[in-house]
């Protein structure tokens, strides 16, 4: 059980790492909006490429998620990616601790 019991443990710390890098990845992507990015720079597009999928969800199923020339879908992401932090690696690591 012991095998298991650090495999969820490392798993938690894993996506624990994942997640605060993905954050990270929309705030600079949310600080970039505010000026005019080159769209052909490499690390623009990176951050486009990686955070579109989930905020083009988010702007679909959530209408208010743009008013007033704000972009909330950002903001929406992170708290759900700190939901995640708050509840998935803790759960994990107690599963963890429970096994071993």
């Amino acid at each position: 059980m012991f095998v298991i019991s650090n495999f969820l443990s490392a798993l938690a710390t894993l996506v624990d790492f994942v997640l605060g890098a993905y954050m990270w990845v929309i705030v600079g992507r949310a600080i970039i909006s505010w000026v005019n990015p080159d769209p052909h720079n490499p690390i623009v597009r990176f951050l486009h490429e990686v955070t579109d999928p989930l905020l083009f969800k988010i702007r679909r199923f959530i209408p208010f998620s743009s008013a007033g020339g704000i972009d909330f879908s950002p903001m929406i992401l992170i708290m759900a990616i700190l939901f995640l932090r708050g509840f998935l690696v803790p759960t994990l690591h107690s599963l963890a601790s429970s096994l071993g």
